[in-house]
């Protein structure tokens, strides 16, 4: 392993986690899977996503939709294992496929000043869809971002509600890995050695988000989301 790679993977996933509520999973699982094998990835990222989750919780409740974060988590429930038997009867790559021109399709969409208006009902199916994206292909966060963005919501809202939905849906997740994969040693030994790391993008992370405006935060908001599109469209065709 890399372990100068692996230290810069971390340390950029963690700061971008903490300062804007989302994009470790993002950042760090395409770059991971180039040092583990692909369940030691996912397991590492749920991990040290737990880890900054909790470490914020205390932070960030103020900062939390507790209406919308009740109505996600109901629909991740039933999302989740929608997700998971998607995940064993379909060709994960078609999915990849589709999802990644959605997300393209929609970010272009917020780009051009596309917005949402906001329902309980679509809070529960937004839910749902992140929770079955997480059991499918790993990555909960595109719809719950596409949905604040769509819906201008503001930034400390945003991430407060992401994170607090992340420690309940990766800790899912996670537990789910172990029984279904199982896990090994290289997972937590990897985990621990990354700590130090992880505390020093929290604290640089929040630095950063004091100074980011709302109209950075939206900005740069859209280009993670055409990150992903963009990582999903091209490992679906390779």
């Amino acid at each position: 392993m890399d372990i100068l790679l692996f230290f810069i993977i971390i340390l950029v996933a963690s700061i971008l986690q903490t300062s804007t509520g989302f994009g470790f999973s993002i950042l760090a699982t395409p770059f991971l899977l180039l040092l583990f094998e692909p369940f030691e990835a996912i397991q590492i990222n749920l991990l040290l996503s737990l880890v900054i989750s909790s470490a914020l919780i205390r932070k960030i409740t103020k900062d939390i939709d507790f209406g919308i974060l009740k109505r996600f988590l109901v629909g991740s429930i039933m999302g989740l294992p929608i997700g998971l038997m998607v995940f064993l009867l379909l060709d994960i790559s078609k999915l990849k496929l589709g999802v990644s021109i959605i997300i393209l399709g929609l970010t272009c969409m917020l780009m051009m000043r596309f917005r949402v208006k906001r329902s309980r009902g679509r809070d529960g199916i937004v839910g749902g869809l992140s929770g079955a994206l997480t059991t499918s292909i790993g990555m909960p966060g595109p719809p719950i971002l596409l949905y604040f963005s769509g819906t201008e919501t503001q930034k400390e809202k945003l991430r407060g509600t992401t994170l607090a939905f992340y420690l309940f849906i990766y800790l899912i997740s996670f537990i789910i890995q172990v029984i279904v994969v199982g896990t090994n040693q290289t997972v937590w030994i990897s985990s621990g050695i990354a700590l130090p790391l992880v505390f020093v993008g929290l604290y640089v992370g929040q630095l950063l988000f004091k100074r980011i405006s709302e109209q950075a935060f939206r900005i740069f908001t859209y280009i993670i989301l055409l990150f992903t599109g963009i990582y999903l469209l091209v490992e679906s065709l390779g």
